[in-house]
């Protein structure tokens, strides 16, 4: 019996939820739950309540009551496709209770816009001695991009040195403003400084002031910023050859203006201030009244490109490997209903999730995605809407 709880009811969650449903051989038994259980009800009515066999309101900032539902469902698996605040009361219950856990994005505090993996690997020695496995960043980025670095350093290098993951979305929404998943993650992700690893340290820049024009595959040239992302922490841990490592999205020009206007104004800050006697973030408000990321869907138009350029070593000759996916919006749209943001998040979720409940990975602790063999997980992108590519290339980033 393969039974998993699914926490979240938004775009990523939507696509975690479909793509579990069509594999029956996988995930025998779903149960879903949100704070608005509305939302799971909805869900469950698209799928139909012989694959969502059940749903639950929960608050997933406590971590008894958490708890109190693992314990009611009695999963095999909880998948963490809440927000990111949750991730400790989450794991939390699942310590509790003596259930494995999975999550797309590491823990960050809701007061300070700072993500790092130190709360979560602190978790290390008791989920090894409950017996239990929590595996972190399951999505694409990260994710997939941790697993694409580990599949280079396996089958095309004999030490790997240079490290630069891109993200490109070349969609157009329609929208004159939007943000592709929680508006309130993604701001506080790219209004923080850059941050990259080199010559055995971390170096920050002024947030979104490195510019670099990339051609992206199937996509065209883009503008590409480095930023901070959280599987540069766990890849220079887990890969000590990485003499550097960096990531990049891209962002248009449109998007950028918009957003310097809004953090001008203070729209972005996360300190409350008091409204009509009521504390509230203005990023909160911010986020109540721009387009919800899951209806962004109909109409979206293009593709994706997200991949890592890999320098390294091998037969001590040196060479450069890109290896992508691209992912377009419409097709997506047509099969799960959701943008593609979604479901490249969501898909490597499931397919994680498979992983564990199969065996294939499993251990007890808290583990990052590149820890484990990437041979099955990569097959499996390739069989579950994710096809990638390798090319050997010049690289664009060589100085």
């Amino acid at each position: 019996m393969s039974r998993v709880l699914i926490i979240g009811a938004g775009g990523v969650a939507g696509v975690v939820v479909k793509k579990c449903a069509m594999l029956p051989e996988y995930f025998s038994e779903i149960h879903l739950a949100s704070r608005t259980v509305s939302k799971c009800e909805k869900l469950q009515q698209e799928v139909g309540s012989d694959r969502v066999v059940g749903v639950y309101s929960v608050d997933a900032d406590n971590a008894n009551e958490v708890a109190e539902l693992i314990r009611k469902v009695e999963p095999s698996l909880v998948i963490n496709v809440a927000l990111p605040y949750q991730d400790l009361p989450i794991m939390d219950a699942c310590l509790e209770t003596g259930v494995h856990y999975l999550d797309t994005a590491n823990y960050e505090p809701k007061d300070e816009a700072k993500f790092e993996y130190s709360w979560q690997w602190a978790y290390q020695e008791r989920f090894k001695e409950k017996g239990i496995m929590a595996l972190l960043g399951a999505g694409f980025d990260p994710g997939v991009t941790n697993v694409y670095t580990a599949y280079a350093a396996k089958h095309y290098f004999d030490e790997i040195h240079y490290l630069d993951i891109v993200d490109c979305n070349g969609g157009d929404h329609g929208q004159a403003f939007a943000t592709n998943f929680n508006p309130e993650i993604n701001i506080r992700e790219i209004t923080q400084k850059g941050k990259y690893w080199e010559n055995g340290e971390w170096h920050e820049t002024a947030p979104i002031s490195v510019r670099k024009d990339l051609d992206y595959p199937n996509v065209g040239v883009r503008p590409s910023y480095l930023l901070f992302h959280e599987e540069l922490e766990s890849l220079v841990k887990h890969f000590p050859t990485l003499k550097r490592a960096r990531f990049w999205m891209t962002f248009g020009d449109a998007y950028l203006n918009h957003l310097r206007v809004l953090e001008g104004i203070g729209m972005t800050s996360i300190e409350p201030i008091d409204f009509q006697g009521q504390k509230i973030a203005p990023l909160e408000f911010l986020k109540a009244v721009l387009p919800n990321p899951g209806s962004l869907a109909e109409g979206y138009t293009g593709k994706t490109c997200i991949g890592t350029y890999v320098t390294g070593i091998k037969d001590g000759k040196e060479k450069t490997i890109f290896i992508y996916n691209n992912c377009d919006h419409a097709v997506c749209n047509a099969e799960v209903g959701a943008q593609a943001v979604s479901y490249t998040t969501g898909v490597p979720a499931m397919i994680g999730a498979s992983m564990m409940l199969q065996g294939h990975w499993m251990k007890p602790g808290v583990w990052n995605m590149e820890q484990f063999d990437p041979d099955e997980f990569m097959e499996r992108l390739n069989k579950y809407g994710l096809p990638w590519h390798v090319v050997e290339c010049e690289s664009p980033f060589k100085e």
